[in-house]
């Protein structure tokens, strides 16, 4: 099998990246953007709005430590449609070590295993939440393969992780696709989900994305001939479990397990935070008259009957790659928007569940 030097690597990835904005879309615009929670509201999409609190915490971590950790911005920065009921409402903010003793699990995107070594990820987000007392992981699923298919992968990673004769509760982030197949394997395996209490979907593609439609399976493939790759075709069902009609018809068919809580962090940034590589698919998805992270509208990025966390304002990338931390000429070229203070946010994805996992729910 042919291998690429690092030069034509380049080429790859970043052309890989663009294919799906080069997909012929039609999405209706609104003549100008609309307050994303009345479109959310209007759509009779059922969520809790946790957003007051949210940024209490994610405001307070910025603050306190924040400018030690990589790509700091300022809390007015990093989110968009603050909350304004935020101030009244203050209240503490813990930012001391874990009193829990959560099991937690992150689960990539689409591609994550193609291109993982390449980005030579040094796994900072796992490693500041650890400093903290959160147990966290990095649960392994197919860079191409189907939701059904990496839902198995996540059944047995989750046991494997967790151990036998344990009884120790199980968080899942899913960023991006991650967080399909996250949904897909608590609906599917009763075992698992007795174990998870909690499911994070960061970015997550839950309603898929219309630009997976006109994209061919042999182009994801090439992502298995790069150098250091550790991709493997699978199933190939990747842009399947992607595409929009399937989601639909998925989340009609499956009603999610009540034993657990969903929270969503939706990316919908401002026009300025899209990288070059994204632009042209955020033009093809509505650009800010349709708000979108360059991959996905951003109500296709909530979890039914979720507790929104926030708006943030990052695109598709800047949620989950770390592209422009390795290489410089990514910084410079199609991730020039990449920079986000992810490990700020997680830690207070984390401090939030961790806090509200301590309330009765309100399905109770």
């Amino acid at each position: 099998m042919k291998k690429y030097n690092v030069l034509q690597l380049l080429f790859i990835v970043s052309g890989f990246l663009l294919l799906a904005s080069c997909a012929e879309i039609m999405i209706k615009k609104s003549p100008e953007a609309l307050d994303p929670l009345s479109v959310l509201q209007s759509k009779h999409m059922t969520f809790e709005d946790g957003r007051a609190r949210f940024q209490e915490i994610f405001c307070s971590i910025l603050a306190d430590h924040g400018q030690k950790l990589p790509d700091y911005k300022p809390c007015e920065e990093a989110l968009v449609y603050l909350d304004s009921a935020t101030a009244a409402e203050s209240k503490p903010v813990e930012l001391g070590m874990s009193k829990q003793n959560y099991l937690v699990g992150l689960v990539p995107g689409l591609a994550w295993q193609c291109v993982r070594n390449w980005l030579n990820n040094d796994q900072t987000v796992i490693k500041h939440a650890s400093s903290f007392g959160y147990d966290v992981h990095l649960l392994e699923v197919g860079g191409i393969s189907s939701a059904q298919a990496n839902a198995q992968q996540l059944k047995h990673g989750v046991s494997m992780l967790a151990g036998e004769g344990t009884e120790r509760p199980v968080i899942l982030i899913g960023f991006s696709k991650g967080a399909v197949d996250i949904l897909q394997a608590i609906t599917a395996y009763p075992d698992l989900r007795e174990r998870v209490v909690a499911v994070v979907s960061i970015a997550g593609a839950i309603g898929g994305s219309p630009l997976v439609k006109n994209m061919q399976q042999w182009q994801l493939n090439l992502l298995t001939r790069i150098p250091f790759s550790e991709c493997e075709p699978g199933d190939e069902g990747a842009l399947e479990s992607l595409n929009p009609e399937v989601r639909r018809k998925w989340l009609a068919a499956n009603t999610l397990p009540d034993t657990v809580r969903y929270y969503s962090v939706i990316a919908h940034p401002e026009r300025e935070r899209i990288s070059f590589g994204l632009k042209s698919g955020y033009r093809k998805l509505g650009g800010p008259g349709i708000g979108n992270d360059g991959q996905l509208v951003f109500s296709d990025q909530l979890i039914p009957g979720a507790t929104l966390l926030a708006f943030v304002n990052a695109d598709h990338w800047a949620m989950s790659v770390p592209v422009a931390r390795q290489f410089s000429i990514n910084r410079s070229t199609f991730a020039n928007r990449n920079e986000y203070p992810r490990e700020a946010l997680i830690e207070a994805v984390l401090r939030y569940v961790e806090e509200d996992l301590t309330q009765p729910s309100s399905r109770e």
